[in-house]
């Protein structure tokens, strides 16, 4: 064990999702904001959501407002020194082992007054693998408090199966919670300064609200699997090659034979004719949680 103490990777066991306070150091979290800064200052003038970033819907050019910075390891060079730092990789190792392997990132602004909701959803869904060892980091850019739109956790809910992220037969990753016996009072609501991380299970289901309060909620993910989970096909994942996706790697060493294990998963196809990140995927459900800005 690197980072977590034997009760700590227990409770994540148990639980499916872990906070860590204080993990990355400020220093770190002021230049990323920097380099939000930077990318606010590109979507002045952006009509519509390109490639690296993704806008609200309330978005017009004279008053930006981003919804996502896409893939931000490839656009940001500390993002990308934070991801391959002991910050992060130390407790993955803990919980996945030595080799490592990236999904993919995105940092969700979700800025005070109209950052927008998240609805429930298990990350398992989006991207099924061969094996069950997925999951999440994200990195709190800023106090998270239960006013600002935190994530929120239903404890356990890993151990059990990958819920119907459908409707009419379409993917619209998301899932009515009454339909499936849940009650938002029984999740857990993860808060902490900045710098703290959340980790969860891939299978963990998770949502969190719009952020209507006066203070910035912004959140890095990084998003990885140990490096013998292999996409099923139609998953989310998607490689042009081995030595693509060997690339991919965090730390260790790669391998070309999957690791299978008996994993609950459903394709996520056909995909909504709106399928581009999960803001817009989940446009397509009915059935809300939570309210919209």
């Amino acid at each position: 064990m690197e980072a977590l103490s034997p009760e700590q990777k227990a409770f994540y066991e148990a639980n499916g999702y872990l906070m860590l306070e204080s993990r990355v150091p400020l220093s770190f979290i002021e230049e990323i904001r920097a380099e939000i800064g930077r990318f606010e200052a590109e979507a002045a003038g952006m009509t519509a959501s390109n490639e690296r970033l993704d806008l609200e819907d309330t978005h017009r050019p004279e008053a930006p407002r981003v919804r996502r910075i896409k893939l931000p390891h490839t656009i940001s060079e500390p993002v990308a020194r934070l991801m391959h730092s002991d910050h992060i990789l130390a407790p993955a190792r803990d919980l996945l082992g030595p080799d490592i392997r990236l999904h993919t990132t995105k940092l969700n602004m979700k800025s005070a007054g109209y950052g927008a909701a998240v609805e429930w959803h298990q990350d398992f869904a989006f991207y099924p693998h061969t094996n069950a060892d997925v999951l999440a980091i994200g990195v709190l850019i800023d106090d998270l408090a239960p006013e600002n739109g935190p994530l929120m956790v239903f404890p356990g809910s890993h151990k059990g199966p990958i819920l119907d992220h459908f409707e009419d037969g379409v993917f619209v990753g998301a899932v009515d919670l009454a339909q499936e016996g849940f009650d938002v009072k029984d999740a857990a609501v993860l808060t902490g300064p900045a710098g703290s991380i959340s980790i969860h299970h891939g299978h963990a289901l998770h949502g969190s609200a719009l952020n209507r309060s006066a203070k910035d909620r912004r959140m890095l993910f990084y998003e990885m699997m140990a490096a013998d989970a292999f996409p099923i096909m139609g998953s989310g994942t998607t490689f042009g090659s081995l030595e693509d996706y060997n690339a991919r790697m965090l730390c260790g060493q790669p391998t070309d034979r999957p690791r299978l294990e008996a994993v609950s998963a459903r394709i996520p196809l056909p995909k909504p004719a709106k399928a581009g990140s999960i803001y817009e995927i989940q446009s397509g459900l009915k059935a809300r949680a939570f309210e919209r800005a």
